[in-house]
């Protein structure tokens, strides 16, 4: 028998259910062997679990609770944008991470200090080897890292706001197409938008475009034949928060 008991787990997804394998003995005559029933009890264990496994997997499931490198950015990058379109606010409770999509919202938790701060993921990185997550001069200041720099802390995450998944955008209908993520006048915006890109999707490259006397980096991803494979990559993109733009694929690449 398979009872859920309607409790969630720590991320509050999947139902925690218990299995019960009942045996009821029939009589002297009609004696089952003790082997054949823990078989039949352990195969309807199994059973239960991998359906178990199944449902859970219709949930969204991002990284759970872990312990993590932490460090902060500030006036470097203060009023830049970050790979979200959002301009950074180093007085803004906000962070960068590599997996979790834009808009989620994250519990950060020091093990020095034990103080905790909530912060909105809005931009990818670290881009320093060992590092998880970087937090703004604000979410570092409420959790004591300041002064070190670099501190071990726990995520949690909390849940995402959906309004940061984007619509796709088309500007062009003949093949072959990429897809534009960003276009900057400053070629370190660029750069940075195409590093975070690199964490996740492959041929990332820049083109150098100009429009009215001005040069304009864009950030681009892929080359695709046909618009099926196209659109399932820009939905990729879209849903973990990136501004896309499907159009026709430019043969000049600028490289750094």
């Amino acid at each position: 028998m398979h009872e859920n008991i309607g409790r969630k787990d720590d991320t509050g997804n999947s139902p925690v259910s218990k299995t019960f394998c009942i045996i009821s003995f029939p009589p002297e005559s009609k004696k089952i062997e003790k082997r054949t029933l823990n078989k039949a009890c352990l195969l309807l264990f199994i059973t239960v679990l991998i359906s178990s496994s199944c449902a859970s997997s219709r949930y969204a499931t991002y990284p759970g609770m872990d312990y993590a490198v932490a460090s902060w950015y500030g006036t470097e990058f203060h009023g830049r944008p970050t790979s979200s379109g959002e301009i950074f606010n180093m007085y803004a409770f906000t962070c960068a991470h590599k997996e979790y999509p834009f808009g989620t919202r994250l519990k950060i938790t020091s093990v020095s200090s034990r103080k905790s701060v909530d912060c909105m993921v809005n931009d990818r990185g670290p881009f320093v080897e060992g590092r998880d997550i970087d937090l703004s001069y604000a979410a570092a200041k409420e959790i004591d890292l300041i002064r070190e720099g670099v501190g071990m802390v726990r995520i949690r995450p909390l849940g995402r706001d959906s309004s940061y998944v984007r619509q796709v955008r088309y500007a062009s209908s003949a093949g072959p197409f990429t897809i534009q993520v960003g276009s900057f006048s400053e070629p370190s915006n660029a750069y940075r938008l195409r590093k975070a890109l690199e964490i996740k999707y492959r041929n990332v490259y820049t083109t150098e475009a100009e429009m009215r006397g001005n040069v304009y980096y864009r950030v681009r991803v892929g080359k695709f034949a046909s618009e099926d494979a196209v659109r399932k990559t820009a939905r990729d993109l879209a849903d973990e928060g990136y501004e896309v733009l499907i159009t026709g694929y430019d043969e000049r690449i600028y490289l750094w």
